[in-house]
């Protein structure tokens, strides 16, 4: 990994990520969930931040913008077709957009399903990615703004990174989307496994992240709508990988 990064707690539940570039300094700040937290993460780490990336219009991941802009003359940057809502943006970013940071680049993948322009942040040079709502740890952000098949493609997307790509996402759900889980891939020996540790960091009062897609693969129900155990469980042999997926959606809107 050719960038640092540090993972703090805002709000609730919410995961706030700086992101820095050791031999330029430049510095990102990935969402802005709640200003002081991130006040006190860059005062910790002395990183002078430069940038906001912001992954999708929602009041928890863009609290922070204005006040952050007006305190360090930053430049926020955000999904084009969410643009009207997302306070202070300067610049825009779609599918394919590159995004220069240090010796790095910055990939953008557009990932519509929690919200319609949600986009994600790829580096594949450090193999990290953010995927705030859209890939949780052991889950995927509801579907407020487009329909299943919209997000079973842009979870399609990320399961196809490389195995060993870190992913960092927007929430500390992971614990219940354990337990979630579970409900759906009893038999999965994984899964069970990494549930006892994920109790055990939460009642110590631990985050669960980061994981990585290859993790996600093996655990998350929502990355294995072809697996024949979920499927066999579900009573769904038969139907296609989005149906599978649009289930294991359903089910866990109402868990």
């Amino acid at each position: 990994m050719t960038v640092e990064i540090e993972l703090f707690m805002c709000r609730t539940d919410n995961f706030g990520a700086l992101l820095h570039d050791p031999r330029t300094g430049e510095t990102a700040i990935v969402d802005a969930p709640e200003e002081a937290p991130i006040l006190a993460a860059i005062e910790r780490r002395g990183w002078n931040p430069s940038t906001i990336m912001t992954t999708h219009h929602h009041g928890d991941h863009v609290e922070a913008n204005l006040a952050l802009k007006n305190r360090f003359r930053l430049r926020i940057v955000g999904p084009e077709s969410e643009r009207d809502r997302i306070p202070g943006i300067d610049d825009t970013v779609e599918e394919g957009s590159v995004i220069p940071f240090g010796d790095e680049t910055i990939e953008v993948i557009e990932t519509p399903g929690h919200t319609a322009g949600h986009v994600c942040y790829h580096l594949p040079r450090s193999k990290v990615i953010f995927t705030a709502d859209t890939l949780f740890a052991l889950g995927c952000g509801r579907l407020f703004e487009r329909p299943a098949p919209v997000m079973f493609e842009s979870l399609k997307k990320l399961a196809a990174l490389p195995a060993d790509t870190v992913v960092y996402c927007g929430h500390e759900y992971t614990l219940s989307n354990a337990r979630f889980a579970l409900t759906v891939d009893p038999d999965n020996a994984a899964l069970r496994d990494r549930a006892a540790k994920i109790e055990a960091l939460r009642a110590a009062d631990k985050p669960t992240l980061p994981t990585t897609i290859g993790e996600e693969l093996a655990t998350n129900p929502f990355l294995r709508w072809a697996d024949p155990a979920i499927r066999k469980n579900l009573g769904m042999e038969h139907a296609t990988d989005a149906e599978v997926f649009a289930e294991i959606r359903k089910r866990k809107d109402n868990f």
